[in-house]
């Protein structure tokens, strides 16, 4: 994760691609990572079904949906991550809800995410005020836990949130779940600049970037951009190729 400190540093933009684990079989999931890798993005968001997806739009929850009935679960992802023998470059983290890492077990949890080769960790229900319930576990094991902010979220509790982060802020661009939009508004970019002037690890934007518009529009006021239901999308449907243009467009550099 040190990689994103100094694409900060060098003025880069970092593109985190999300995908879901099994959509598809999950024997498919070390070709996608092997895609996207190639493909030039700076990290990977590796998504654990769950039966009740608070944060997901239509496209991801149908994406866990697949998975789930194709029977994956937590241990079966990590056990299939542990498995690769290929050099993995880039920092993969595994964005889980809270009831998979109870059910698994916290201290389990990180240190089989630590044999999977993870680097960090997003759960988006776990409130801030409760985050003891894993971070001492990942601390532990070497993993760090990636803190979220909103549009709601109050100057103080930002305030708070921000000493406590590491690796990359996920700063959430709408006041709801995942999914394509058509745009946003200055209030979001307002938010974005607000977050990055405070902050002392990189901001990256996420929930509903999907467009070149998009990038455009908010490039400026971010270390980065999280995409996550186009890629899901796109792998499902095949046409992964209709990405690229979208990573160049935030790294500004060439697959590999």
């Amino acid at each position: 994760m040190k990689r994103l400190a100094a694409m900060k540093d060098k003025g880069s933009k970092a593109f985190v691609a999300y995908i879901m684990a099994g959509d598809g079989g999950l024997d498919k999931l070390r070709s996608q990572v092997e895609t996207l890798q190639r493909s030039g993005v700076t990290a990977i968001e590796i998504g654990i079904p769950f039966s009740d997806p608070v944060a997901d739009g239509p496209v991801i929850e149908e994406a866990g949906n697949r998975a789930l009935k194709n029977g994956v679960t937590l241990d079966k992802v990590l056990l299939e991550m542990k498995s690769w023998d290929f050099e993995v470059k880039i920092p993969l983290v595994i964005m889980t809800y809270l009831n998979p890492v109870i059910c698994y077990g916290a201290e389990r949890f990180a240190e089989s995410c630590k044999e999977a080769g993870v680097s960090a960790v997003i759960i988006p229900d776990l409130p801030f005020e409760h985050q003891r319930l894993v971070s001492p576990y990942l601390k532990a094991a070497g993993i760090m836990l990636i803190q979220l902010v909103t549009l709601t979220t109050t100057e103080n509790r930002l305030r708070d949130i921000l000493q406590e982060a590491e690796g990359f802020v996920y700063a959430v661009t709408v006041t709801g779940i995942t999914g394509v939009r058509d745009e946003f508004t200055e209030e979001v970019k307002a938010f974005m600049k607000t977050v990055r002037a405070k902050s002392p690890v990189p901001v990256y934007a996420g929930f509903g970037i999907s467009k070149l518009e998009h990038v455009d529009l908010l490039r400026d006021d971010v270390d980065g951009l999280i995409v996550g239901s186009a890629i899901v999308k796109a792998f499902h449907e095949g046409e992964f190729s209709g990405i690229q243009p979208l990573i160049h467009a935030v790294t500004q550099t060439y697959p590999v």
